[in-house]
């Protein structure tokens, strides 16, 4: 595994896939079934590649382990645009706000998706050490 490998998101592969894939024009459907092949090919390449996650300590009970896999959002796809020069920044922010808007109306998650009513947040990882 390469140095830093454990807290990357952004691979090469990931941005030559947005590199190729990217088009002013698309949709909000097809910009999240973007970041969904996204989010599909970081995990491929976590597995494939044997990268550890990074360790973190848990600040409500001290418990050390793994922290959570990376998650692309819809937002870090739309920031990445701009990180790797396929889109001027004025560009970025006029669909940053717009996905703001539609986000808001549509009640969607990070990830594109509806959100879903649950009940209290929970302690992931109690029950690894519980």
């Amino acid at each position: 595994m390469a140095s830093g490998d454990s807290g990357r998101t952004w691979f090469p592969e990931l941005v030559d896939e947005l590199r190729a894939s990217w088009r002013p024009d698309l949709s909000w459907e097809a910009i999240i079934g973007l970041r969904d092949r996204l989010q599909a090919m970081v995990e491929e390449i976590i597995v494939t590649r044997g990268i550890k996650r990074a360790r973190f300590r848990c600040f409500h009970c001290g418990h050390v382990g793994p922290g959570a896999p990376p998650i692309i959002s819809v937002r870090a796809v739309i920031l990445a645009l701009q990180r790797f020069g396929i889109e001027p920044q004025d560009a970025v922010d006029r669909l940053d706000k717009a996905w703001a808007k539609y986000r808001a109306q549509q009640q969607l998650d990070l990830r594109g998706q509806q959100v879903q009513a649950h009940g209290p947040a929970s302690h992931a990882h109690a029950e690894e050490h519980a």
